[in-house]
């Protein structure tokens, strides 16, 4: 079976679906390795360490794709729908294509997935159980995007971050308050506190509490009753009263007008990115202050923020609205994506038979969008061709 690895051609992606080791790796399941040049110069691994892990290097994408069993990707295949290179057309029908390709924010990609017979696997969609762990692209990025976060805050701050005593006085500390503390935030959380700053989050579970202490950070949030049963058994967050809601925002734009990095890390999967910092709570905050929205891409956690820019507001506040985090890491974002991929296809993998499916497989229906033609993924159902 044929493994094709194309370059990544949307604006801004530097990663590669591929590192060295795996493909070693995948050369060991009696697989065909095939990278498109230039792959992974982003993510400084150039066509000569994968040619010696023993793949073969392609000269162009058609050349790469030609009859591939198996395609990884990062980010979803260009379409003719949206101009340019069409990389959809050039994989034959039948193929397995893998890769974080949100479906939620092109709906019509699965048409064209569906159209053109191939069978799309969007890796974003793993379930959240024990064996799928090592598979969890979510995890793996999301990690990375929050370290990198508090280092451009870091950068575009103008002042040190840690406690400085020295003999012309003491430089203060930094204070740093992370919104949201899932895997990104409790990253942001640890790099923060290891830069020397005094590190504050909040979040609507009040499980997390503890690991954010645990990281050395203080949790902001008004810890009435009602929050301590504000999660499911399943751990997701209730519905808060209004009553509620209206005293963790004043707790919260009180704790704001202090903060001088602040991170924001909300998303919710399919749906605009809800907003936790408002006009009014920039306002407030002191010049010279940075504002790092993760969630710009789908809409923005704060108001003000745009996608590719950093905007400095009539007070002095930096507000940055960086896109796709992960490929601000490229090289270590590639390799643990990489090893995402690969763990999958040896879950996959037969001694036998190669990659094989078993469509009932939890982790297989968990993130199949398309099977033969047709559109099958539960959140996409009746999107037939």
């Amino acid at each position: 079976m044929k493994v094709a690895i194309p370059r990544e051609r949307r604006a801004g992606e530097h990663r590669v679906a591929a590192s060295p080791e795996t493909v070693k790796k995948l050369k060991a399941l009696n697989l065909d390795v095939v990278v498109e040049t230039g792959a992974g110069l982003g993510s400084n691994l150039p066509d000569a360490v994968f040619a010696a892990a023993g793949a073969t290097i392609a000269p162009d994408a058609a050349s790469a794709l030609a009859d591939a069993d198996i395609v990884l990707k990062v980010q979803r295949p260009l379409t003719a729908a949206e101009g340019g290179e069409d990389e959809l057309a050039l994989i034959k029908r039948g193929a397995l294509l893998f890769g974080i390709l949100q479906p939620h924010n092109a709906r019509e990609s699965l048409q064209a997935y569906a159209a053109a017979g191939v069978n799309a696997f969007a890796m974003e969609f793993m379930p959240r159980i024990t064996r799928a762990q090592v598979m969890d692209v979510l995890s793996s990025q999301a990690n990375l995007a929050g370290y990198k976060a508090v280092v451009d805050a870091a950068s575009e701050y103008g002042r040190a971050f840690p406690m400085m005593m020295t003999a012309a006085g003491t430089v203060p500390p930094a204070r740093a308050f992370i919104m949201g503390v899932g895997v990104a935030g409790l990253q942001a959380i640890a790099t923060a506190k290891r830069l020397g700053a005094i590190v504050s989050a909040t979040d609507v579970r009040p499980a997390v509490k503890e690991q954010v202490q645990s990281l050395g950070g203080s949790f902001v949030a008004v810890e009435n009753e009602e929050f301590k049963q504000a999660e499911t058994a399943g751990g997701y967050a209730k519905e808060m009263s209004d009553d509620y809601k209206r005293q963790q925002a004043a707790l919260v734009a009180e704790h704001i007008k202090k903060q001088d990095i602040v991170i924001t890390t909300a998303l919710i999967p399919g749906r605009k990115a809800p907003v936790l910092v408002t006009a009014e709570h920039v306002a407030s905050m002191k010049p010279g202050s940075v504002i790092i929205d993760l969630a710009v891409e789908q809409g923005g956690n704060v108001e003000g923020s745009k996608l590719g820019e950093v905007v400095t507001t009539a007070n002095g506040v930096k507000i940055v609205g960086h896109g796709n985090y992960p490929s601000r890491i490229a090289e270590s974002a590639s390799l643990l994506y990489a090893k995402n991929l690969l763990a999958l296809l040896q879950s996959l993998h037969d001694k036998d038979t190669g990659i094989a499916l078993n469509w009932d497989d939890e982790i297989v229906k968990a993130i199949a969008l398309t099977r033969d033609g047709q559109v099958v993924h539960p959140a996409f159902a009746g999107q037939t061709v």
